[in-house]
């Protein structure tokens, strides 16, 4: 007899140690984005993450992670996720995945972005218009989210993002499918898997409660990739560029929340017809609202 997965759900108060966790992770996020610039070392970043999620109160969950020393991958150009920080300096014009993760008395927040080594005036159109569906892939999927809904409908979400972006930019996207998101909760990873594309089953019911990162990986090119010597970075195998981007996320019986969004994901939320749904309705949650 086959058991029906059921997920699980987080309480209220649980949903509350984890925006906690998730806030720190999306400040620090925003905190490397004004660092990164030409002449800057991706170890030199590394450094600023630790720091500061540590004057904060956090744990850099990543170094808890076995095999595992930095605080963030820093994946460049090529590299598609879990590039490891060192001696790299960054040239104008460079493609920059920054995955970073905290935990606060054990509850965790994950979350990435991409960016251009110089602004978006010094990025080449094709990296920008790679950047941008990326990250609107990552809105679809969240937006796909709700109580009662299936958890591959995330997946579906993105890969139809995306091939709508390919269509109307008139390039090649492909989309990763060898890296997955993950449940999160009192660890970094937990289950379930969740795709970041599409596939032919329907998956679990979400539920009230339930918490998730979702980070599709998308490249110029190929979706064939390859771990380096080091044993940890993942490239693409034709030099393709990529971007990846990265939210954890609750979902609600009247909505979402976007744990390591500054907002909580209020206007992104909005723009795509998704309901923002902090702890209390009435009011900021955590760390939103005036700073």
């Amino acid at each position: 007899m086959f058991k029906r997965r059921k997920l699980q759900g987080r309480t209220d108060e649980q949903l509350l140690l984890m925006r906690t966790a998730g806030l720190l992770v999306g400040r620090t996020l925003e905190m490397l984005r004004a660092e990164v610039r030409e002449g800057v070392t991706t170890l030199e970043l590394d450094r600023l993450a630790e720091a500061f999620i540590r004057d904060h109160g956090g744990i850099p969950n990543f170094q808890l992670v076995p095999g595992y020393a930095n605080t963030v991958c820093t994946s460049v150009n090529e590299e598609v996720v879990h590039g490891i920080p060192g001696a790299r300096v960054l040239s104008n014009g460079d493609v920059l995945s920054i995955d970073c993760g905290a935990e606060i008395d054990g509850w965790n927040g994950d979350a990435a972005i991409t960016t251009v080594v110089g602004g978006r005036e010094a990025g080449a159109g094709d990296d920008l218009a790679l950047i941008d569906a990326t990250e609107a892939s990552l809105y679809a999927g969240i937006a796909a989210m709700q109580v009662g809904g299936r958890l591959y409908a995330i997946g579906d979400a993105v890969e139809a993002s995306v091939r709508a972006a390919a269509e109307r930019d008139g390039r090649v996207y492909g989309v990763i499918d060898e890296y997955v998101g993950h449940g999160i909760g009192t660890k970094m990873h937990m289950d379930p898997q969740i795709p970041n594309y599409a596939v032919t089953e329907t998956g679990p019911k979400l539920v009230d409660g339930f918490t998730g990162a979702i980070e599709p990986m998308v490249t110029l090119g190929t979706t064939d990739t390859k771990v380096l010597g080091d044993d940890w970075t993942v490239v693409t195998t034709d030099g393709s560029r990529s971007a990846h981007w990265e939210h954890s996320v609750a979902v609600r019986e009247d909505g979402l929340w976007i744990l390591t969004a500054i907002d909580g994901g209020q206007s992104v939320l909005a723009a795509h017809g998704a309901a923002y749904a902090p702890i209390d309705a009435g009011a900021a949650g955590p760390g939103e609202g005036p700073r």
